[in-house]
This record gives structure tokens, sequence and C-alpha cells, in this order.
């Protein structure tokens, strides 16, 4: 199942900067064990949006606090809900 979180930043951005290179190593393994299918910065700076294949909310909560930008800090807050594709475009991607 599908599961969509936007997660809001500290207002800090330098921790982002520092930890960017450790989170995205983290992001493309989850990418390689099938567990994120999409994810990236929202363009405004406020945030990112994460498309995670797992379990349950409580999966992809566990995937989050897992995230090295979680141990050091950057995410601030997030919402985690269920998703279901109905119509996609890869190549809009």
């Amino acid at each position: 199942m599908k599961f969509v979180a936007i997660i809001e930043y500290d207002p800090d951005k330098t921790r982002v900067d520092q930890f960017r290179p450790e989170h995205r190593a983290y992001c493309a393994k989850l990418r390689d064990a099938g567990q994120l299918a999409a994810s990236g910065p929202l363009t405004d700076g406020f945030g990112g949006l994460f498309i995670y294949e797992c379990e349950s909310a409580d999966a992809a909560e566990q995937i989050i606090k897992s995230d090295p930008f979680h141990r050091e800090g950057v995410f601030a807050k997030w919402t985690i809900r269920p998703w279901t594709v109905v119509i996609s475009n890869r190549e809009l991607f």
C-alpha cells in the first residue's frame, strides 16, 4: 500500500544542506528496497514530499524516524496519508 508524507523542515536550512547527502543515500536505499516510489523537496523550501510503499501508516512513520534528516532534527513535523494511484504518467517524472 502507498502512503504519502508531507514533511515540514526546520526553518534552519543549514542542517538541510549539511545532512542532505546522508538523507539522499538513505532514500536511495529505500528506493532500491522497493519502499520509496518517489521523493523530493518542495520548491518553496517548506519541506519534502515522499511516497512510500509499506504495509501501514505506522511503518511509514518508522521509515521517517529512521531517516538521517529526522535524527538530525531537520524534520519538524509530518502528515502521513494512505494513497491510491489511479492515473500516472511516468514520463513526467
